[in-house]
């Protein structure tokens, strides 16, 4: 399966911040998790907990201690010692390293102006194999991003009702992520 059907078929993930969440999570109809936090010492635990719930595990790489630099052993770390299947990143440059290690690489951008709406346009790398857009909450956004950008989209960043969720998946996002767990289980 490709990653714009992963993610199709997965219309909400869910971003979990702490242990609760991730308890939460693995015990959702959710299939898809994004771990935003996490450091060297609990990460490979982390994914082994998601994984023995055969969900996908993708790691915000920026935000785990210890594993931000943005070097070639740390994406080596990710694939020989965890069960993560992918990364998210506003580095463009680690988000180049997910795939040479066959890890489905997304790549964070934030959009807060009309400037930054365009650099976004120049600077998604096409070694990502999607862009998640935060905030998501901004319908014209995501339909500029979506016309231009043949990568799927993942709404991200203050959704938290299901017309939030519908509006952004209207508006060209393939999903949506979310720490409201009130969302997960739509």
């Amino acid at each position: 399966m490709n990653t714009e059907q992963l993610l199709e078929q997965n219309p909400v993930i869910a971003a979990v911040k702490n242990k609760e969440q991730l308890e939460l999570a693995i015990n959702s109809q959710i299939e898809i998790i994004f771990v935003l936090f996490g450091d060297i010492m609990n990460i490979k635990e982390i994914s082994n907990i998601i994984a023995a719930k055969n969900k996908i595990g993708i790691v915000h790489i920026d935000l785990i201690e210890g594993l931000s630099a943005n070097r070639e052993v740390v994406m080596r770390y990710i694939k020989e010692e965890t069960k993560f299947k992918g990364i998210i990143s506003t580095k463009a440059q680690v988000v180049k390293l997910a795939s040479k290690y066959d890890l489905l690489g997304v790549q964070r951008v934030f959009v807060f102006d009309t400037l930054s709406l365009a650099s976004v346009k120049n600077h998604v790398i096409s070694e990502c194999d999607a862009v998640e857009v935060l905030p998501g909450v901004i319908p014209k956004v995501l339909q500029i991003i979506a016309g231009y950008s043949n990568k799927p989209l993942v709404a991200g960043g203050l959704i938290e009702t299901k017309e939030e969720v519908m509006q952004a998946l209207s508006s060209g996002a393939a999903c949506v992520s979310t720490t409201k767990k009130e969302i997960w289980n739509m």
